[in-house]
């Protein structure tokens, strides 16, 4: 005798589970433009790669004990492969209870969340719904009951953050566990005019008088300006290629080493459009990303976070095929200053860096914190201070190239000055502790008062300090190491990348990371 009866029954209700939330409601998900949960999967993952685990987990009924009828759990977990590399999924299915949690089997989340963090795996959660208590009418049932709040697995998802990469992609509508899930992650996407995240959804908002759409109350315009979510994209695909991208700059897990790609891009390549990439007039502003693309390795460069705390630009990239965080100023927002919301994006790459040992990269132009009322009503002081905090807690190899303006407390922040200084400044190189714009008729109020030209007197002044703001003369009593033709930037990066590599520890950071 075999087990074939067995067998043939397992694939009869792995075949109901592929079935979802059944033809009219899968015709629905797909009518609103958006795929279903196994599309999703195969798209996400390397081709015949995804292992689903709890394939017939659901909620099934019996008449004299036979199956009567099946309802799969709305949440797919399992692993797949990502160019090559093991990652875990937990997958909502939008089809089956609007992807609310009392639709799904809850040890299912937990699975994932602990198979990642016991086997070193990176995670992606691909949310489509609540992920929390469902709706009411749980209560209007014949075993219906209350419960305090409580979510299994929580402490392993917390604790993810400092092991492994976490993804999250809002793929619909997504409220209370379900956003939270998104925003717990190292890197998070909505996808434009399909994803809203709130923590809780307009007709819970209607009760307390507010009256709004989904897409007023959280839509991408306003989580992808106010950091909630790293990144908006134009679609799903979009969404999957850059969770790709994202993971292929980091390791499995803080157990092992960012992986270093064939190098494609030589280390010697020089661009003569450098010498002229900061303008002599101190007012000026320039575009930032063109002097990032040309010194790192070709088409390399993963920005992340464009949508907001735009004075400063963040993202991944190699060079000479190492993988390395990259923070710059940019001085088209606000003239590069730092303020609260800077600040936030700040910590967070450092923070990124520091978790899974990545060298930082700094390119300096930093006027100081952002000024005026508003900057104060933000707290910029408090955040700013965190974002120093976090420059000066890291471990990881930095290196930093001042393109022009180093100023006051923040630009004293452009790396751990209590380690080596491994720095470079350009000939546009512009510091101290206060800008001479800013600062010329305070400090010499009493004598331009007294001067029968104040205008001439103020511009003698401005000539006379002018000429002690040369860099050279700051090079000269070795308070900037060195100097260099920015044509040179590339090439000394690329050794700087080789130098780093061997001091990356396999030591996972003291740094418990946090959203």
């Amino acid at each position: 005798m075999s087990w074939q009866k067995e067998v043939d029954e397992l694939r009869r209700r792995q075949g109901l589970a592929r079935e979802m939330g059944g033809p009219e409601k899968v015709a629905r998900q797909r009518a609103q433009g958006k795929l279903t949960v196994r599309e999703r999967i195969v798209i996400l993952a390397d081709g015949g790669s995804v292992r689903e685990i709890g394939s017939i987990a659901g909620k099934a009924t019996y008449k004299h004990g036979e199956l009567e009828s099946f309802s799969p759990s709305n949440l797919l977990v399992g692993r797949a492969r990502i160019d090559g590399r093991p990652v875990v999924f937990s997958a909502d299915d939008f089809t089956v209870r609007g992807g609310a949690a009392d639709g799904a089997v809850w040890d299912k989340l937990a699975y994932a969340e602990q198979m990642a963090n016991e086997y070193r795996l990176p995670l992606i959660r691909l949310v489509d719904g609540t992920g929390g208590g469902g709706s009411v009418k749980q209560l209007d049932t014949p075993d219906g009951r209350t419960y305090v709040p409580a979510v299994p697995g929580f402490h392993f998802a917390v604790d993810n953050l400092s092991k492994v990469p976490i993804v999250g992609l809002a793929l619909g509508p997504t409220a209370g566990l379900g956003a939270g899930r998104v925003v717990m992650s190292h890197y998070s996407v909505m996808v434009r005019g399909m994803s809203q995240m709130f923590v809780a959804g307009p007709p819970v908002v209607a009760a307390l008088g507010e009256k709004v759409d989904k897409e007023q109350l959280g839509g991408s315009h306003m989580h992808g300006a106010n950091g909630v979510v790293d990144d908006v994209v134009d679609s799903e695909e979009e969404a999957y290629a850059r969770a790709r991208k994202f993971l292929s700059y980091l390791p499995s897990s803080v157990y092992e080493l960012p992986p270093r790609v064939e190098p494609s891009d030589h280390t010697t390549r020089t661009d003569e459009a450098l010498i002229a990439a900061i303008p002599r007039e101190s007012r000026r502003s320039y575009k930032v990303r063109p002097i990032l693309e040309s010194v790192l390795d070709r088409g390399s460069f993963f920005e992340i976070g464009a949508g907001w705390g735009r004075s400063v630009v963040t993202g991944l990239a190699r060079l000479d095929g190492w993988p390395v965080a990259i923070l710059a100023n940019d001085p088209m927002h606000m003239g590069g200053g730092i303020g609260a919301d800077a600040a936030q994006k700040l910590v967070r790459l450092v923070d990124l860096a520091e978790t899974f040992r990545l060298p930082l990269v700094h390119f300096v132009d930093n006027p100081g914190f952002v000024v005026g009322e508003r900057s104060e009503r933000a707290a910029t002081l408090r955040h700013g201070a965190r974002a120093i905090a976090a420059v000066y807690q890291s471990n990881i190899p930095c290196c930093a190239i001042i393109l022009r303006r180093c100023y006051g407390l923040a630009g004293a922040a452009h790396m751990n000055q209590g380690r080596l200084r491994y720095r470079y400044a350009w000939p546009s190189g512009d510091w101290g502790s206060l800008p001479i714009e800013g600062g010329l008729e305070a400090a010499y109020k009493s004598e331009l008062a007294a001067s029968a030209d104040p205008a001439a007197t103020l511009a003698e002044i401005r000539a006379r300090l002018d000429a002690v703001r040369s860099p050279l003369r700051t090079a000269e009593a070795f308070l900037i190491e060195e100097i260099i033709d920015p044509r040179e930037t590339r090439p000394l990066l690329c050794e700087f990348a080789n130098l780093a590599a061997p001091l990356r520890s396999r030591e996972p950071s003291p740094l418990r990371y946090r959203p």
